[in-house]
This record gives C-alpha cells, sequence and structure tokens, in this order.
C-alpha cells in the first residue's frame, strides 16, 4: 500500500489500467485476474494486496482525471510507457472481446503516451511469467 501511496507514477498507472478494466462498463472475472497478474508481474504489487491499493485508489482517484494521470506518467522512460500500453491491451482482450470503449481509450492513451501503436501490437504483455 505505502508503495503505491508514495510513487504518484505507480498510481498514474494503476488509475489508467483499473480504468481499461472498466471501460466496457463492467468487471469481469478474467479482467480482474488479469488485473491481479499485471499488479504482480509487471507492477511488483502482491496480487493478495490488490483489494487494499484498488480501495485506496478508490479513496481519492475520483480527484484524478485519466488525462492527469497519463501526463504524470509521460515523463517516465519510453519502456514504461509501451509497458502500461501492452498491459492495457492485455486487459482489454482478457474477456474475450473488446468494445469500443476498450479500443478507443488505448489509442487515445497511445497517442498521449506518443506510442508507436505497431510496438504494441507486435508485442507480448508483459503480464506473463518469463
Amino acid at each position: 500500500m505505502r508503495k503505491v501511496a508514495d510513487d504518484p507514477a505507480l498510481t498514474a498507472e494503476l488509475l489508467l489500467l483499473v480504468r481499461m478494466v472498466l471501460a466496457d462498463g463492467e468487471a469481469h472475472g478474467r479482467e480482474l485476474e488479469a488485473l491481479r497478474r499485471i499488479a504482480t508481474n509487471s507492477l511488483g504489487i502482491d496480487g493478495g494486496d490488490l483489494d487494499l491499493v484498488l480501495d485506496h485508489l478508490s479513496a481519492f482517484g475520483y480527484e484524478i482525471t485519466p488525462v492527469q494521470a497519463i501526463s504524470v506518467f509521460r515523463e517516465l522512460e519510453m519502456d514504461r510507457r509501451e509497458t502500461l500500453a501492452r498491459n492495457m491491451a492485455a486487459l482489454a482482450k482478457a474477456d474475450g472481446e473488446l468494445s469500443r470503449h476498450e479500443v478507443r481509450l488505448l489509442a487515445r492513451v497511445v497517442e498521449i503516451l506518443e506510442i508507436d501503436p505497431q510496438r504494441i501490437v507486435t508485442a507480448q504483455p508483459t503480464d506473463r511469467p518469463q
């Protein structure tokens, strides 16, 4: 919990990932499982602690817009921005359906973070163990 509270970039990343989970209006079990894997494998957050982290984010997350979260994240290295986009794509595909809202959100994030979309399409998501 402290790790998230003390790291604005990690907070911004989590907010965008949660936004992707909710982009189609529903949080499906497979999307939540994928979010737990990403939290553990990519962000270094124990999947068991994710509920506490999400409660923390919901307590103040409404004060941060997705654009503000992106602006914080945009200052980081390109590799980390690309990892965010790949993880968002993995979440969007986790339930086996891509809604137009998920596609639009991912496209907008890729545009704002100045990421080459081709690098996201051809790369593997980072939430899988190596």
